[in-house]
C-alpha cells in the first residue's frame, strides 16, 4: 500500500513519510481509521436503521417506547459509571509519584536518553514561549533529544523558530514533507521515525511542563518495569481566570485527569491518553504502529490500542499546563474534533467485538461504550431530552406522556435530577480538591457548560459523516491578545 498525496521527495524523507502514514494501516489495517465504517458496519447499520424504520411503521408508539427505555437506561449506567470511577479514585494511590528528591538523585548515567516530540502548525505567536519552556527541561543535554516538528508549508513558523533558536540550543527543527493527511500524528509519526530516544513524548505547542517532569517520568517507568508501556502526565491550565468558559475548562480537566483516569486504573481499564504529555517506551510506540495519522484524537486511540495489546499505563503526577481555550467558536472547533475522534476510535475498536472483548476484557469493553462512545454520545441525545424535558414542564402533551411508561419515567426523573445534581456534586468536589472556591460558582452552573458540549457534538457527528479526517485547527495565544488589549 502506498501513501496518497505524498509530494516528491527525496528517497529516504519520502520512505519515512510513507512509514508515517502507512506504518499503522499497513500492520493492522482493522485498527486503522483510513476507513470509518468498514463494509461489515455499514452493512449492520444500514440493517438496524432499516429494522427500527420499520418497527416505527408497524408500531410507532412501542418502538419509540423501547428506544427511549434503552437510552435512559444507558444515561443512567453512564451516571453511575462516572460517580464509581471518582469513588474509586478518591484514595490517590492509582496515580503514579516521584518525589523532587527521588527524580533529582538519578545521575547523568542512569537516565536514559529521552527525545520529546513537538509537532506545531501555524504557531509563530506562541514559539518564543515554547522555547523557553523547552530549555526549562531539567534533563542532561546530551541526552536530551527535541525535535519540533513544523509542517512544510507553515513558513512563517519555521521563521519565526529559526529566527527564536539560540545559539546551540538542544532544539532541532524538523520539517514535515507535504502529504496527507495533514494532521498532528502524521507529524508525530514523522518525528518517531527520527527519535534517538529509549523514552519518548510529546508536548504541544503552548505547553507549560514542569522542569522534573521529564525526570520523574524515566525514574516511574524504571521502577515500575517494561510491563508499563507508557505513563499520562496530568494536564491543567495556566489561564484558568480568562472567562468563564476557561474556568468551566479548568474543572472539566482537574476531573478528568485528577479522578476519571486514577479511576480507570484502578478498575484495570483503558486509558484514553491525553493528547500531549504522554510518556512511552520508544520501542513498545513502534511495535504498536505507533498514531493512528487518520484519527483525529490518536491519543484515546492509542490508550485503547496499547490496553489491547498488553501494554498497562500509569497516571504519573506530574503537571503540564497548558492554554485553556477561550473563545466559544475556537473552543467549538476543538472540542468537535475531540469528539469526532472518539466516535472514529469506538467504531474502529467496535469492528470485531469479540476479539475486542477478549483482548480487553469486560471490563476494558465496558470502558470503551460508556466512556469513550458514550461521552460524545451523550452531548449529541442530550438536547433531544432537554427539549422533551421543557415541553413537558411548559405544556404537559399527551404524547410525551405516552413515550415514558412508568419504569422509563421513573428513571428519567432520577437521571434528570438525582444524576445531573450529583455531575455537579463532581464539579463541586473538584473545586474543593483544586482548594480554588473562587471556582465555585462555575462548578454550580455547569450545565450551561454541558449545552456548548452539545452543539460541538452535533458538529462533530455531521463532520464525521463529511470530513472524518480533517483536522480543524485550534488557534493558540489568545491569552496574549486579551493580556496586550488589557494592557499587560
Amino acid at each position: 500500500m502506498t501513501a496518497v498525496g505524498v509530494s516528491k521527495v527525496p528517497g529516504r524523507e519520502e520512505r519515512e513519510l510513507v512509514a508515517s502514514i502507512d506504518g499503522l494501516r499497513n500492520r493492522w489495517p482493522s485498527l486503522s481509521a483510513h476507513v470509518v465504517l468498514t463494509r461489515v458496519q455499514k452493512l449492520v447499520l444500514l440493517a438496524v436503521v432499516a429494522l427500527v424504520a420499520a418497527a416505527l411503521v408497524w408500531r410507532p408508539i412501542g418502538t419509540l417506547q423501547v428506544l427511549i427505555g434503552c437510552i435512559t437506561v444507558v444515561y443512567g449506567g453512564a451516571i453511575a459509571f462516572r460517580v464509581a470511577l471518582v469513588w474509586a479514585a478518591g484514595r490517590q494511590e492509582h496515580r503514579v509519584w516521584v518525589s523532587d528528591s527521588d527524580a533529582l538523585a538519578a545521575t547523568d548515567d542512569e537516565l536514559p536518553v529521552y527525545t520529546v516530540l513537538v509537532p506545531a502548525y501555524r504557531e509563530p505567536e506562541v514559539i518564543h514561549l515554547l522555547m523557553a519552556h523547552l530549555e526549562d527541561l531539567d534533563y542532561p543535554a546530551d541526552k536530551l533529544d527535541v525535535k519540533l516538528l513544523l509542517e512544510a508549508d507553515d513558513t512563517e513558523t519555521i521563521a519565526a523558530a529559526r529566527a527564536q533558536l539560540p545559539a546551540g540550543s538542544r532544539i532541532h527543527v524538523v520539517i514535515v514533507p507535504p502529504s496527507q493527511p495533514q494532521t498532528k500524528p502524521k507529524a508525530c509519526n514523522y518525528g518517531l521515525q527520527l527519535a534517538r530516544g529509549e523514552l519518548v513524548t510529546i508536548y504541544d505547542a503552548e505547553d507549560r511542563p514542569e522542569p522534573l517532569q521529564l525526570r520523574r517520568a524515566a525514574v516511574a517507568l524504571a521502577r515500575l518495569g517494561p510491563a508499563y508501556a507508557c505513563l499520562q502526565a496530568e494536564l491543567g491550565y495556566f489561564n484558568t481566570y480568562q472567562n468563564r468558559i476557561t474556568r468551566w475548562f479548568t474543572l472539566e480537566y482537574a476531573a478528568w485527569f485528577r479522578s476519571l483516569l486514577p479511576g480507570l486504573v484502578a478498575f484495570g481499564m483503558p486509558i484514553p491518553l491525553g493528547g500531549t504529555s504522554n510518556h512511552f517506551r520508544t520501542e513498545a510506540l513502534r511495535e504498536l504502529g505507533a498514531w493512528d495519522p487518520f484519527n483525529v484524537t490518536e491519543d484515546a486511540d492509542l490508550g485503547m490500542r496499547l490496553a489491547r495489546l498488553g501494554h498497562q499505563v500509569g497516571v504519573l503526577h506530574a503537571v503540564t499546563l497548558e492554554e485553556a481555550n477561550s473563545d466559544f467558536i475556537n473552543w467549538v472547533k476543538q472540542r468537535s474534533r475531540w469528539y469526532k475522534g472518539y466516535l472514529m476510535t469506538w467504531l474502529v475498536h467496535m469492528r470485531a467485538p469479540r476479539q475486542t472483548l477478549r483482548q480487553l476484557g469486560w471490563r476494558g469493553l465496558l470502558c470503551l461504550n460508556f466512556f469513550v462512545g458514550g461521552t460524545p454520545l451523550t452531548a449529541l441525545i442530550n438536547p433531544v431530552f432537554w427539549a422533551m424535558t421543557i415541553l413537558w414542564v411548559i405544556a404537559r402533551p399527551h404524547a410525551i406522556q405516552v413515550l415514558f411508561v412508568a419504569p422509563v419515567y421513573y428513571l428519567g426523573l432520577l437521571c434528570l435530577v438525582l444524576g445531573n445534581l450529583t455531575v455537579i456534586y463532581l464539579n463541586v468536589l473538584v473545586v474543593r480538591q483544586m482548594d480554588r472556591p473562587n471556582l465555585l460558582w462555575s462548578a454550580l452552573i455547569s450545565p450551561v457548560y454541558w449545552a456548548m458540549m452539545s452543539i460541538a457534538a452535533v458538529k462533530a457527528g455531521l463532520q464525521l459523516l463529511l470530513r472524518p479526517s480533517y483536522w480543524e485547527k485550534t488557534t493558540h495565544g489568545l491569552h496574549l491578545k486579551q493580556g496586550a488589549a488589557h494592557g499587560g
